[in-house]
């Protein structure tokens, strides 16, 4: 392998990608939409998956390419547009970040606007690998301003969520992209228990020596609660979301992770340990 091109690359998700890829001797071009951004580690290129023709250009002379997209109510055509553009410039793989349990039929429109992506993306006789991770424990740190105050609360009740480090998805990522065996494949990315959000608040109280609770809460409370923060198609979308994990549908793990990598997939343990600084403030 080359040379890869990672989109997202300045997120969550693609800045440890980045480096798990130069780790396995990979070169990487990492594509962002600002143009007063150097990646570290990477050739930067700036593009939007808005403009196809940037997309076109970023694409050309590359081997493979790491397919994430900012949320937004359109994300699904512009994923779509940029596989379309990755098979037309001869990209050899491509590596798509889907969701956990992406479905036609979900209630969920996260769910649907993946599973629509991933049925696209199969049609095109690209090699391609679906990577479906389950809900990211980075997500807590939108949380760090109430945790700081003591507590965090989601509509969640008690139910268990199997979820993930974003730094093993990135891993994951990295060893399908620098790997061979994994065309038209599928790998559904979990943590390696599933944890209520009492047990994340008792892991964060372990690691930050303060005292954090969890607090339940009605769906209508925590939607007011994002209000001015998200737009009203997010905030439903991650109602949506946070209805899917309470009715338990999000707690079955799974080993792909170690499978990939050959290395256990971190827990909520190791998670609040290496953020208690970010979880502390």
């Amino acid at each position: 392998m080359d040379t890869v091109l990672v989109t997202g690359a300045t997120g969550t998700v693609g800045s440890a990608l980045i480096p798990a890829l130069r780790a396995r001797g990979v070169t990487v071009r990492a594509m962002t939409r600002d143009p007063g951004r150097s990646v570290p580690g990477a050739e930067t290129v700036v593009a939007d998956l808005r403009d196809p023709e940037s997309v076109a250009a970023a694409l050309n002379g590359v081997d493979a390419a790491f397919l994430n997209s900012p949320s937004a109510p359109d994300a699904a055509a512009h994923q779509m547009r940029f596989a379309d553009l990755a098979r037309d410039a001869g990209v050899n793989r491509l590596v798509l970040l889907s969701q956990y349990a992406a479905e036609a039929g979900s209630p969920v429109r996260f769910l649907r606007w993946h599973a629509e992506v991933e049925a696209h993306v199969q049609k095109l006789g690209i090699d391609h690998t679906v990577l479906r991770p389950n809900l990211y424990l980075q997500a807590l740190l939108a949380f760090a301003g109430t945790i700081a105050q003591g507590f965090f609360a989601a509509p969640i009740g008690d139910a268990a969520v199997s979820a993930i480090d974003t730094r093993d998805i990135a891993d994951a990522a990295a060893a399908v992209l620098a790997g061979t065996g994994h065309t038209g494949r599928t790998y559904t990315l979990t943590g390696p228990r599933a944890v209520t959000h009492t047990e994340i608040a008792h892991a964060i109280s372990d690691a930050t020596g303060r005292s954090v609770v969890f607090h339940d809460t009605s769906a209508d409370q925590f939607a007011a609660a994002l209000t001015g923060l998200l737009p009203p198609w997010q905030i439903d979308g991650l109602i949506e979301d946070y209805a899917h994990y309470a009715r338990g549908e999000a707690a079955e793990v799974h080993t792909s992770v170690a499978d990939l990598t050959g290395k256990p997939a971190r827990d909520v343990t190791d998670f609040a340990r290496d953020h208690a600084a970010l979880l502390a403030v």
